[in-house]
């Protein structure tokens, strides 16, 4: 079984103000999504999927070729807000891409295997990928998420959104909820739901940063998923169909089983632009110890 890395980079970056993905942060202009091939790779992920906007094919290949040469193989598929079902249209206004799950759809066509997904602006860490990577050769029909602590993935630069995650005692999720403008306030963390209901977190809790191990049957219901989401909330033209939001709906109503996996990793990424000189101070630590090399492709074999 050959496993997949789908990034998502097609992100419109608003709070950032720039297009982060290829921002750099490493030496010789590596990028995030740079980190996170090389994590792959050494994993024993065999390809990659690159999901990135309409007209930025060519500023991501030739990334791609500069930083890794000709030693990896990376498709680019396009997140088009005009692909939506039949019988459904985008409505006059919409401009921001449909979300974290349609991302995932336009990857799709091309995944028959399990996959993992992760985000373009994150560091998950080298041992996450070996976590997700046992888990979808032991259980290949199980779907799972590798979590972090939530303290630990907060920004100090503003609020950020975040999926809490609740599990059984045998570790499979039971729910999840999305939770928005989490930030630390007079010591306590605090967030707001997607209903707007304001909530009080303990800064414990297991938060899934879209790190995940996905099966064909979850991408099949996806599919499902968007067109009812297209029908009650398609002429918001402000409105995300969301992966942790659907992939919740999905365990709630006994479509899909999810493991949740725990890292031991230092999670980190841009949220915001005031986020970049962290996460290059930690990057440079890295390199300094010996755990990437100052040219990424070198370590590759």
């Amino acid at each position: 079984m050959e496993l997949t890395l789908v990034v998502l980079a097609a992100g419109k970056a608003s709070r950032y103000g720039r297009l982060k993905q290829l921002e750099p942060v490493g030496p010789y202009g590596a990028a995030l999504i740079d980190y996170t091939i090389h994590d792959a790779l050494q994993a024993g992920f065999g390809r990659i999927v690159l999901v990135i906007a309409p007209g930025l094919a060519l500023e991501f290949r030739e990334h791609i070729e500069r930083v890794f040469a000709d030693r990896v193989n990376v498709d680019l598929v396009v997140q088009d807000t005009g692909a939506v079902p039949d019988g459904f249209s985008v409505p006059a206004g919409r401009q921001k891409p449909w979300g974290t799950a349609h991302a995932v759809i336009a990857a799709a066509p091309g995944l028959s295997e399990p996959c993992c997904v992760v985000n373009a602006d994150d560091f998950y860490g080298r041992s996450s990928y070996w976590v997700l990577r046992d888990q979808l050769q032991d259980e290949p029909e199980t779907a799972a998420l590798v979590g972090f602590e939530l303290r630990s993935t907060l920004s100090a630069h503003g609020g950020v959104s975040r999926g809490i995650c609740e599990d059984d005692d045998d570790g499979f999720l039971t729910r999840l909820i999305e939770v928005r403008h989490i930030e630390e306030r007079d010591g306590q963390v605090v967030g707001t739901e997607v209903s707007g209901r304001p909530i009080t977190l303990r800064g414990d809790e297991t938060a899934s940063m879209n790190m995940w191990g996905l099966t064909p049957r979850i991408l099949d219901a996806l599919q499902r998923q968007f067109a009812d989401f297209l029908e009650h909330d398609g002429s918001d033209p402000d409105a995300e169909f969301l992966l942790s939001t659907a992939v919740g709906q999905q365990v709630s109503t006994g479509v899909a089983r999810l493991r949740v996996l725990e890292s031991s990793e230092h999670w980190f990424g841009m949220t915001f632009a005031a986020d970049t000189p962290t996460v290059i101070a930690r990057i440079a630590e890295l390199v300094a110890i010996g755990e990437y090399p100052e040219h990424l492709w070198k370590g590759l074999p």
